[in-house]
């Protein structure tokens, strides 16, 4: 088994190095720098197997940070009536059940398990065994420290902070076990990247349970928690015999990776397809301008259903969320200085929740798929001129789309700050909506920029820009931590307006400079 699992870590490992090299490859400034044969530097190699280690490392920690800092002690804060440790320990417990089934490790279908498994026609049992204690061993090893540090910091006793990481794995070794059960009774293997109605319904259920109880002031007490945690440990050991004879794991994982490249064309697929079922087929729609502002207005009213519906539809949601607020005020006019206190100073959050509902990706997908798929085939489609012209065009209707939910959000707040008792500086109401319109002309700009610049779409549709992946991936996880941010209004605001105009002077240069080139079909 020692070489088996030797096999599959470099097959993993050299994926991941590939998928890297592949990604350095697609970055605009190094492409031309970069040779052709890339995959066969011996320096580049061992730079990216660095990186593969690195991030192999930090993933055994990263990930688990972040679940014990937001979902756990971040939400646990909120809950200023109940004990913080028991919080803590009833989180945990549901939010755990759930991982048990929905982040299993062995039912998850991956590449480089069909190339181990398929492909190379690797021993299944072997693979499968390594491969998943090698999961349960980074599980162990990640919440060790993690669970001590988040949980003695809400003040649970040590001994319960060392069940913990024994206690999910054995949910998880149970889960297994259960599943494994399910496929020799019933011949259906699981696989939790397609989970079906009714067991979405049982996570919502102990979402409810874990979010929803202690905000009436109901928690598990924490010896009752640690119980739990103690019959898991038992039911895990159990599991693990299970799991050792289990004799079919060849038969089972044929049927479930060959779920996962069927469940892939259907995706991409689908994709397609709902993009075009998109297209209104109204022939009265019609257009009286000229070149690309013809183009455009044909677009914007094909597509109204994926553009304008859901901006009106979120706009609908943040007014609803505005008048509940005020009903709140109505009957409880003890939550005006706490709204108001956290209107002054939590701004920066808000640019997470305009990153939530930003429509530029939706935006930029459905003008390859229905537009730009064909058009760049044509020379003349990506002259400079033209490009930084239909930029402008496209820029100022995604803008608009975007505008509408957040002028409604914007101005929603400054009432919301008015109705909660105010502000001395009557410019922060000025700046409360104008900073939030900002963060949307941001987001606007930023996704029609990367869409151009790196244009990560192939002509079968299929996203292959590693460099694109990691921009979206970093605006996401700056958007995350701003959410951390505390700032007073008329600062943080006047920060975002300038750095929206700045942003989009450069966009602009950066769409003329090098769109040209990088605005292309990739094959």
């Amino acid at each position: 088994m020692i070489k088996t699992f030797r096999t599959a870590f470099l097959l993993k490992n050299t994926y991941r190095v590939n998928t890297i090299l592949y990604a350095i490859k697609q970055i605009p400034l190094l492409n031309r720098l970069l040779p052709q044969a890339i995959y066969r530097v011996y320096g580049l190699k061992i730079f990216a197997n660095i990186l593969a280690v690195l991030w192999e490392l930090v993933s055994i920690f990263l990930g688990k940070a972040l679940y014990f800092a937001t979902l756990i002690c971040g939400v646990g804060v909120l809950y200023e009536t109940v004990p913080a440790d028991e919080v803590f320990a009833h989180i945990l417990l549901f939010l755990s059940v759930i991982g048990s089934f929905m982040n299993t490790a062995m039912f998850n279908p991956t590449r480089d398990k069909y190339y181990a498994l398929i492909l190379m026609r690797m021993d299944a049992r072997e693979y499968v065994l390594t491969d998943y204690g090698y999961a349960m061993l980074k599980v162990v090893v990640g919440f060790f420290p993690l669970s001590a540090l988040f949980g003695l910091g809400c003040g649970a006793p040590f001994w319960f902070c060392l069940l913990i990481p024994f206690a999910v794995v054995g949910l998880k070794l149970t889960a297994a076990a259960c599943s494994l059960l399910d496929y020799k009774r019933t011949g259906n293997v699981r696989n939790e990247n397609r989970l079906g109605k009714a067991t979405w319904l049982v996570v919502g259920l102990l979402l409810a349970a874990a979010y929803g109880l202690p905000a009436v002031g109901i928690t598990l007490p924490l010896l009752a928690v640690a119980v739990i945690f103690a019959a898991a440990i038992l039911t895990g050991a159990v599991s693990i015999g299970l799991i050792w004879r289990f004799p079919d794991y060849g038969l089972m994982y044929r049927q479930l990776l060959s779920q996962m490249m069927h469940q892939l064309d259907q995706v991409n697929r689908h994709v397609r397809e709902s993009s075009y079922k998109s297209i209104s087929a109204d022939t009265t729609i019609v257009s009286r301008r000229k070149g690309f502002e013809f183009l455009n207005e044909l677009f914007i009213k094909r597509h109204r259903s994926i553009l304008w519906k859901p901006a009106v539809r979120i706009t609908y949601i943040c007014l609803f969320l505005v008048l509940g607020v005020l009903l709140a005020f109505f009957l409880r006019p003890e939550l005006k200085s706490v709204v108001n206190r956290v209107l002054m100073t939590f701004l920066p959050y808000f640019v997470f929740i305009m990153y939530m509902i930003n429509r530029g990706t939706g935006f930029t997908r459905a003008l390859f798929i229905n537009c730009d798929h064909s058009l760049l085939t044509y020379s003349f489609y990506k002259r400079p001129e033209m490009v930084l012209k239909l930029f402008a065009i496209r820029l100022r209707e995604i803008i608009k789309i975007n505008l509408l939910p957040a002028l409604t959000l914007g101005a929603g707040l400054a009432v919301l700050l008015y109705a909660s008792g105010g502000t001395d500086n009557y410019w922060n109401y000025v700046i409360l909506v104008v900073s939030v319109a900002s963060m949307s002309v941001f987001f606007s700009v930023h996704y029609l920029t990367i869409y151009y610049l790196l244009q990560p779409y192939t002509v079968s549709t299929e996203v292959k820009s590693g460099t694109y992946q990691l921009v979206l991936s970093a605006t996401y996880l700056v958007c995350f931590f701003l959410m951390e941010l505390r700032m007073p209004i008329f600062v943080f605001g006047i920060l975002c307006i300038l750095f929206c105009v700045l942003y989009c002077i450069v966009a602009c240069l950066l769409i003329y400079r090098f769109a040209p080139k990088t605005f292309r079909l990739r094959r």
